[in-house]
């Protein structure tokens, strides 16, 4: 009886310290999550109660919102564009640090800043600055002879703003490259040296095919990300998507749905959508990732 008293306590003991987190979780997370599920299906919007419309949102997402297309539209622009951008000028900024210098501690540091504050409102509202009709931008272009772009008024130069913006945000990607480039062996290189192989042949046979599970991973957290980007959308176009929806980004046009219409059931109908996107893509990724990723394997 005793033994059995005593493995009840310790039970007991496990679960006390881990209901902090049981109990954030089932407040914060799931009951938001289920909550979100439920609102999908009503018509709601914060000042009455939600009323049952079974898949109308869903409906009049998919076939009476030319909104909801053109925002999705814009969004896979900048991810498929963003994306591969941003992780290219990442692995290669992580390429030239990957060698020895005595300060090379401070160049990371310089190199990761970007990542920290990339997001902000503050480098949103400079990045702005720089691309309006005076900012340096335009500038620099009319000093090489070129003429000025008006950025804020065509819908798909402001979209590349979004995404310039995007790949100068390259720090938690770069550093994560660097890791796996200092887990390659250096007897690999060595060898292929001796046999004579150069620069891009090294980079393309060792460099590439080794660094392919840290592509995997930076490759899809980065596409989450992007599908959720907000805040530079936001401040750069004044929480109105514009110039003509152009920069119209998903997370952009949920928030406008949710809280300047007031159109809770319709925003969270959006936000399962947006899940199901990601998961299909996240998939898809995983499950090519067979024909590309290159894991290492030990010999008997």
């Amino acid at each position: 009886m005793s033994m059995r008293f005593a493995a009840w306590r310790e039970t007991l003991t496990g679960y006390a310290f881990i209901s902090p987190f049981l109990l954030g979780f089932l407040i914060f997370t799931a009951f938001p999550i289920a909550a979100s599920l439920y609102l999908s299906f009503t018509d709601y919007n914060l000042f009455s109660p939600p009323s049952w419309v079974g898949l109308e949102q869903y409906q009049t997402m998919f076939t009476g919102d030319p909104k909801f297309w053109k925002s999705l539209r814009v969004t896979f622009i900048y991810v498929f564009a963003g994306v591969p951008l941003r992780l290219s000028f990442a692995l290669l900024v992580a390429l030239l640090l990957n060698r020895a210098s005595r300060a090379i501690g401070v160049y990371r540091t310089v190199y990761y800043l970007p990542s920290i504050i990339g997001g902000s409102v503050a480098v949103s509202i400079m990045w702005r600055n720089l691309y309006g009709d005076e900012g340096v931008i335009n500038k620099a272009l009319n000093f090489f002879g070129l003429e000025s772009v008006r950025w804020f008024a065509d819908p798909l130069a402001a979209l590349w703003m979004l995404i310039t913006l995007s790949v100068w945000q390259f720090g938690s990607s770069m550093l994560i490259f660097l890791a796996g480039l200092k887990n390659i062996p250096p007897s690999l290189y060595e060898a292929a040296s001796v046999d004579g192989a150069n620069v891009l042949q090294r980079f393309i046979r060792i460099t590439m095919p080794m660094l392919t599970p840290v592509v995997l991973f930076n490759l899809i957290m980065q596409t989450i990300a992007a599908f959720m980007t907000f805040i530079p959308a936001y401040i750069i176009s004044k929480g109105e998507g514009g110039p003509l929806d152009g920069t119209l980004l998903y997370s952009l046009y949920l928030f406008r749905r949710a809280f300047v219409f007031y159109d809770m059931g319709y925003a969270a109908a959006m936000a399962w959508v947006l899940l199901a996107i990601v998961a299909l893509l996240t998939a898809l990724v995983f499950f090519t990732s067979k024909y590309w990723v290159f894991y290492e394997t030990k010999e008997d």
